[in-house]
């Protein structure tokens, strides 16, 4: 069975040397001191390894069931998610006078981490709790923020977000659901979502479902969905729990991993619901769940490739296979570990150069939503919106490439399942499809947030990248191995963004067709920002005298490799994107 132990040192690292967070003047921040977050992340790591991870394939192998319309958790889930309750760790972040403990966002997503590394499809179901919560919190009623949010914050009930229809992915203005109005205020909602995960289970003792649905009268298409608080059981005004409500679980989806999720189709039969916010203003609302869900979801991909990888190593350091070719080094035994073959050292090095730039990443990413929302700070929600898509769709592809990847040091045997390792691609392959598939993040990117607010927010990254580099190329070692290569990748996706504004008016195709590359070479360059960053603070940990030497010379190594190794990508992707739309477009349809 694979193992997983939380890297709470590399975590630390992140927050206090590359982000520096009880510096940060913004409420709340000054609290989280190096001896309060290793408190808390030293906790959260012990539940993940103790609790969930032992876990993980029960929920694989049993998964969920449909019993008489209840869905039946895999054996120890429930008893877990009473744990995770009793800890508080479902509503760090949530305020205090809905019964959270007011925590940044940043700090949530570090010790949320460790539990999407050791059991992903379980940690969903309070993953989709937050996100109803989040866009309770933003748009509904003072009536609807007291009497729902204590109980999603605590889990005793929990949450989903129902968008899709069968009929309607991406493209929501398609969809049938209905809601129509009725005298005392409250809509009779009807219609089928699917592939709505945490939908029915026995974990808690309400489903508080967010339904995007359509107010017969209204505008077309997108303009005219709304958004409904539809609960599983019905209830009064103090919770009290009442009759059933006219929503149901059709099907539990047989799917390629996550089977300790309840991916379910959900039947909505004229079930009482109620409106948050505005009639036909349901996706201001609904964009709160997706994109904190987003961020979620490329944390899932990186966390999945952070398990594979500590396994893989593992395995590496363990597994006896050929001879190093400058010379033995296990000379006692019959041959010596994988881990002295260069190939295998490749091939580790870029599963753990790019998780820990992705943790760094979506951490920074985690910071910008803080300071937009604690501080009204406009330029840094305009920034986080910007690489959402990026956050999102790079790193879940490259989650999932990582977590095979490390399938692939085991040879024969990461093929078999006794072994675990399927499991962490199976379950990573998922982030690249929901919540947006990567292919419309990457248009997203392209089409409308490098435009948004007229290019003020990616013209403020690249001037950050150029601010960075000018402060620091006195620092000789710095700008050798991290600042060089850093300004050569900017530079070509500064030019890949001149050849969409030169060629893409007259042919948008030209940008579309170049649409993923960029958001693959956007990453990039993002992750060469925060090796960048880390290189400095290393650094400077050294030069400080710092008592763990070795841990500072092994990120400055990681980061070494990223910048030589991988880093330049961003030409090949750039190449791609020159040659426009003619190649992509050549061909009828017919003729694929």
């Amino acid at each position: 069975m694979p193992s997983y132990t939380a890297p709470t040192k590399d975590l630390q690292f992140v927050l206090h040397d590359l982000l520096k967070v009880s510096e940060q003047d913004i409420p709340g921040f000054s609290e989280l001191d190096r001896d309060f977050t290793a408190a808390v992340l030293e906790e959260a790591g012990k539940v993940s390894s103790e609790v969930l991870a032992p876990l993980n394939v029960v929920g694989d192998t049993e998964g969920c069931v449909l019993e008489n319309g209840v869905v039946r958790t895999p054996k120890g889930f429930k008893e877990a998610f009473e744990q995770m309750k009793e800890g508080g760790w479902t509503a760090m972040d949530v305020p205090e006078e809905f019964g959270g403990q007011g925590l940044p966002y940043v700090m949530h997503t570090a010790a949320q981490e460790p539990m999407v590394s050791a059991n992903m499809a379980f940690n969903m179901y309070q993953g989709l709790t937050h996100g109803a919560l989040s866009a309770i919190l933003d748009h509904g009623s003072e009536a609807q923020k007291n009497l729902y949010l204590p109980k999603l914050a605590s889990c005793e009930w929990t949450g989903t977000m129902n968008l899709t229809e069968p009929h309607c992915g991406t493209d929501l203005g398609l969809m049938r659901t209905k809601a129509v109005p009725q005298e005392d205020g409250t809509y009779k909602v009807s219609g089928q979502k699917i592939f709505i995960s945490a939908g029915e289970h026995d974990m808690s003792d309400n489903i508080i479902h967010l339904v995007l649905a359509k107010i017969p009268g209204g505008p077309e298409g997108i303009k005219g969905v709304s958004l409904f608080i539809v609960p599983k059981f019905l209830h009064d005004d103090e919770g009290n729990l009442g009759a059933r409500n006219g929503v149901s679980c059709g099907k539990i989806e047989e799917k390629m991993g996550i089977h300790g999720n309840s991916t379910c189709v959900m039947n909505y039969d004229e079930a009482e619901g109620y409106l948050i916010g505005e009639e036909h203003k349901g996706m201001r609302a609904m964009f709160v769940m997706m994109n904190e869900a987003r961020l979620g979801v490329g944390l899932q991909g990186y966390a999945q490739a952070e398990a594979a990888y500590q396994n893989a190593v593992a395995y590496a350091n363990d597994r006896l296979q050929g001879r190093d070719v400058t010379g033995a080094k296990n000379p006692e035994g019959p041959a010596d570990p994988l881990i002295v073959h260069p190939d295998i050292r490749r091939n580790l090095m870029d599963q753990k150069s790019f998780v820990e730039g992705a943790r760094a990443f979506t951490y920074w990413g985690a910071l910008l939503i803080d300071k937009a929302h604690k501080n009204d700070d406009k330029n840094a929600d305009g920034l986080i919106s910007l690489m959402t898509p990026v956050i999102k769709g790079f790193l879940s592809d490259k989650g999932f490439e990582y977590a095979v990847a490390a399938q692939q040091v085991y040879g024969g045997h990461g093929y078999i399942e006794e072994w675990g390792m399927s499991q962490f691609a199976r379950d990573a392959r998922i982030a690249m499809i929901y919540e947006g598939a990567n292919g419309v993040q990457a248009l997203d990117l392209v089409g409308r947030k490098l435009a948004q607010d007229g290019g003020k927010h990616v013209m403020a990254f690249f001037e950050m990248i150029k601010t960075f580099i000018k402060e620091n190329e006195g620092n000789e070692a710095l700008k050798a191995d991290f600042l060089d290569p850093l300004k050569e990748a900017s530079k070509d996706l500064q030019a890949a963004g001149m050849y969409f504004m030169q060629n893409g008016m007259k042919n948008p195709n030209n940008a579309l067709s170049g649409s993923y590359d960029f958001m693959h070479m956007m990453g990039h360059v993002c992750l060469g920002l925060m090796w960048a960053r880390m290189g400095k603070a290393a650094m400077e940990a050294l030069e400080g005298g710092a008592s763990d030497k070795e841990f500072y010379k092994t990120k400055l190594a990681t980061g070494r490799y990223y910048m030589a190794r991988q880093l330049p990508a961003t030409k090949t992707h750039l190449a791609r994107i020159n040659t426009g739309a003619d190649t992509v477009m050549a061909l009828e349809a017919a003729n694929f």
